[in-house]
C-alpha cells in the first residue's frame, strides 16, 4: 500500500491509546479501532507508522501486527486462545531429550534443566522427561497449573506470548521470558538449541539460516512487545 498520511501519533482515549494517522483513527483488519493499553506501546506503534517510506510494509511493523492480533483474534474469546497456547505444555520442547550423541545430551541438560527447575518452583509441579520423540503425557496437575498461568494473562499479553510459545515450541521458555526469569539471549539459545547443534555438526545451510534468523527476529519482536505493556 502506498503511504497516504504524513504523521502518526498515539492519542489518549477512554480505553487506552488510539493510533491516529493525520488525526484519523487506524482500523485493524477486522475494522476495529486500533487502541492499545499504555503510552509506551502506543508510541512504539506510532513510530512504526512514521518510519514507513513511500510504501507501507507490514513486515516492518511487528508491534502493529501483534496489537491487531490482540484485538481481532484474542479479545473475542481470550479463554479459547489461552487454551490453545496452554496445550503446548503437554509436549514442551524442554521435556524431549536426545538419546545421543552425548555432547548434545549434555548441552540440552545445561540449557534446559534450569528452566525446568524454575517451572517446578514457580508452579509447584513436576515434569515427565522423555528420551526420544515418543509422546508421554504430563501430570494432570502440571497441565492444570500451566493452563492457569496462561489464562490469567490479558488479551495483549496473550498476543505477545503466542509467537514466543509457537516459535520455541515451549510454553515454559515463553513464560520464563515473560516473567523475567530468563533473558532474551538465553531464551533464544534454549529455543534454537537443536538447530544450532545441527548447523555446528553438519554445516550452515543458507536457506535454513535465513529461516532461523526470521524466526529469531519475530521472537525478539514479541519479547519487546511484552516489555512495552
Amino acid at each position: 500500500m502506498k503511504r497516504f498520511y504524513k504523521q502518526a501519533e498515539a492519542a489518549p482515549a477512554e480505553d487506552g491509546y488510539r493510533i491516529l494517522l493525520d488525526g484519523r483513527p487506524v482500523k485493524t483488519p477486522d475494522r476495529n479501532s486500533l487502541v492499545v493499553p499504555g503510552d509506551a506501546l502506543g508510541g512504539a506503534i506510532a513510530e512504526e507508522w512514521n518510519r514507513q517510506g513511500e510504501r507501507i510494509d507490514p513486515r516492518t511493523m511487528p508491534f502493529t501486527g501483534l496489537a491487531n492480533a490482540a484485538i481481532d483474534r484474542v479479545l473475542p474469546d481470550p479463554a479459547a486462545f489461552a487454551s490453545t497456547l496452554a496445550r503446548y505444555g503437554e509436549s514442551d520442547l524442554l521435556c524431549y531429550r536426545a538419546e545421543g550423541p552425548q555432547a548434545l545430551v549434555e548441552r540440552q541438560a545445561e540449557a534446559w534443566d534450569g528452566l525446568l527447575d524454575w517451572g517446578r518452583q514457580r508452579f509447584d509441579v513436576d515434569f515427565e522427561i522423555v528420551c526420544g520423540i515418543m509422546h508421554r503425557p504430563q501430570p494432570g496437575r502440571t497441565i492444570e497449573q500451566l493452563g492457569r498461568a496462561v489464562t490469567a494473562r490479558d488479551a495483549f499479553r496473550l498476543a505477545g506470548l503466542s509467537p514466543l510459545v509457537t516459535i520455541a515450541g515451549s510454553l515454559l521458555i515463553a513464560l520464563a521470558l515473560d516473567e523475567g526469569a530468563i533473558g532474551l539471549d538465553a531464551a533464544w539459545a534454549a529455543a534454537a538449541l537443536d538447530e544450532s547443534w545441527q548447523a555446528e555438526t553438519w554445516g550452515q545451510d543458507q536457506l535454513a539460516a535465513a529461516t532461523l534468523e526470521a524466526r529469531r527476529q519475530e521472537f525478539e519482536a514479541a519479547y519487546r512487545f511484552l516489555r512495552l505493556l
